[in-house]
């Protein structure tokens, strides 16, 4: 691979580091009871409110409508990501050390398979605290309602709007794969290039010699 596809590599591992400073997603909610609005952001090791009391006001929703409440330490995934991420992160400078395009290609697919296995996990999990419902203790009941918020954009859930985005630790991760796809496309064309002026000399030659 050339430099400039090996320094590309670099700062894409280098960037997922953001997800251990900044938040991966955001969940908000906005009603007219709430004029502030309510929201929760993930981390990589945690759950949080955006303002202070925010989480605690969820889950005193939830208990509402008959959903569980939202235990940070209850979640496996969060005991797990700040390990997949660092094992990313290493396997991307290694393979920026190496400069050998196949490397390059294996991480990037980790990379992806790892995104998009986090994201259905998300969804999972989303469903089923929107559909796993205890109705007989709930106090307030809406036949055939569910209340999963969205994986990204909006969604009407009776009279809140859910609004659920990536934080700037997921924007980053975006980044960071955008970054690795893109120093695949370089060194692409930097194998290219070569290899077509080679032909063409090739050609020429075979010319001159006829």
């Amino acid at each position: 691979m050339s430099a400039r596809a090996r320094a590309l590599l670099a700062v894409s591992a280098l960037l997922l580091v953001a997800m251990y400073f900044a938040p991966i997603w955001r969940v908000y909610l906005n009603a007219p009871q709430y004029p502030e609005g309510l929201g929760m952001q993930i981390w990589i090791n945690t759950v949080k409110g955006i303002k202070e009391n925010d989480l605690e006001n969820i889950n005193n929703l939830n208990h509402y409508i008959g959903m569980k409440r939202i235990v940070p330490d209850a979640i496996p995934e969060l005991k797990l990501m700040p390990f997949i991420v660092a094992v990313l992160v290493a396997g991307g400078l290694a393979a920026a050390a190496v400069g050998r395009r196949r490397v390059a290609q294996a991480w990037i697919a980790v990379f992806l398979v790892v995104a998009l296995v986090g994201l259905v996990d998300f969804w999972k999990w989303e469903y089923e605290y929107g559909h796993d419902l205890d109705m007989e203790n709930a106090i307030i009941k809406v036949p055939g309602m569910s209340y999963q918020p969205p994986l990204i954009g909006s969604k009407q859930l009776l009279n809140f709007t859910a609004t659920s985005i990536p934080g700037v630790g997921g924007y980053a991760a975006i980044l960071a794969l955008g970054l690795g796809v893109l120093a695949l496309v370089i060194d692409r064309k930097g194998v290219v290039a070569p290899d077509t002026a080679r032909k063409a000399a090739t050609a020429r030659s075979a010319a001159l010699v006829a």
